[in-house]
């Protein structure tokens, strides 16, 4: 018989699955791979769902343009004038996937980055267009004006601004905002600002007040709030340039109540303990950086990270991030992500790292990372180029 038992040619294994291996050990499992947050105090989110369910709240349809509180909340959160629209939806994700079939057309170009928010870039070529992807792993790991500028053509009808940038970490000055938004605003295009890690920033600034006639603001509270399971999310801007994409929204029956009540409750408090947690995240990635420091070959491209993640570039190791990704997660229960999620050209070179987590967990990280990267690193590493 062959090697598959039955005289046929063997079977091969499935690939490892990260997540499901990580879901399955959720408890077990120091979760740093998708910028959640969990700092957050987690009363703000339990006692508000446990009050809108003693009020079987989910026995019926949520009002469907969102609770007018939330509303008024994110406005004030973005800071944005009264009479500008919220859209809520399921998560800031979906509020893209909106956005990008009303605003976009076959054959449209798209002014992104490399690396980036990938899950953008597919729903740009759904809607048939494609992304001009700028290089931006060098220094200083962001979009610039004259770059942008430089880029735009005939087809170009968007910009894609996402301020902090998932993976690096990068910010973006002020006056870097305000070029980009002008960028928008004189060549009449589009310009989505993915806001979503804002609050972890130094110097947060909207591009709306730029270009409020072509600026979507995408909002979240999933990172800032420790929300990420409860999916809710939005847009939000003027009411002439929200309303063509609003009609995208597929939720005409609402979002989930349970969302909503914890997202106003942590709006409502969010001043009073999201310092704690930035502060926290920043003494977390310090730690990091310096057990980034110990290990040959290994360095930070971003530091400090304006968001709550950075990439961690290990080509100087001579290890994959994918590997690495497994080892740290099998053998130490660390779930970091491999870069090639975020990246078509640097992917190979990164792993990417989150940081809003309590400092035990980062103790954690601190002593599998050099392990790791022991075990795997070849006796002859040679970079990669």
């Amino acid at each position: 018989m062959g090697p598959g038992g039955n005289g046929g040619p063997a079977m091969s294994e499935p690939p490892f699955d990260a997540f499901r291996y990580a879901h399955a050990h959720r408890n077990e499992v120091v979760w740093m791979s998708q910028n959640t947050n969990h700092l957050v105090p987690p009363e703000i989110a339990t006692n508000a769902v446990e009050a809108a369910l003693r009020e079987r709240r989910y026995e019926g349809y949520p009002y469907a343009q969102g609770l007018p509180e939330l509303s008024d909340l994110v406005r004030a959160d973005l800071r944005m004038p009264a009479d500008s629209s919220v859209v809520v939806s399921a998560g800031g994700t979906e509020a893209l996937y909106m956005l990008t079939r009303a605003l976009l057309a076959p054959g449209d170009e798209v002014v992104a980055s490399d690396p980036s928010y990938l899950i953008i870039h597919r729903f740009i070529e759904l809607s048939g267009a494609r992304t001009r992807n700028l290089d931006i792993y060098a220094p200083p790991y962001r979009l610039t004006a004259e770059r942008v500028q430089e880029a735009v053509g005939p087809k170009t009808r968007m910009i894609l601004l996402i301020d902090p940038l998932n993976p690096l970490g990068s910010g973006y000055p002020p006056e870097e905002v305000r070029a980009i938004a002008e960028i928008a605003h004189d060549r009449g295009l589009w310009l989505v600002n993915d806001v979503t890690y804002r609050d972890f920033a130094d110097r947060p600034t909207l591009a709306y007040p730029f270009a409020p006639d072509r600026t979507l603001t995408v909002w979240s509270v999933s990172k800032n709030c420790g929300l990420a399971g409860m999916r809710l999310g939005g847009l939000a801007g003027r009411p002439d340039v929200i309303g063509p994409v609003a009609r995208f929204n597929t939720n005409d029956l609402g979002v989930n109540i349970l969302a909503q009540v914890a997202a106003v409750a942590a709006l409502r408090s969010k001043s009073t303990w999201f310092p704690t947690v930035r502060a926290t995240s920043r003494a977390n990635q310090e730690r990091i950086r310096d057990v980034v420091a110990s290990v040959p070959g290994a360095q930070l491209p971003v530091m400090p990270s304006q968001a709550n993640m950075f990439a961690i570039d290990i080509a100087g190791t001579g290890i994959a991030p994918e590997a690495l990704q497994k080892e740290l997660l099998l053998r130490d229960g660390v779930f970091l992500r491999a870069g090639n999620y975020l990246s078509p050209k640097f992917g190979g070179r990164f792993i990417r790292a989150s940081f809003s987590n309590p400092p035990e967990d980062i103790a954690k990280f601190a002593a599998a990372f050099p392990r790791a990267v022991g075990a795997l690193r070849p006796s002859a590493a040679a970079p990669l180029p």
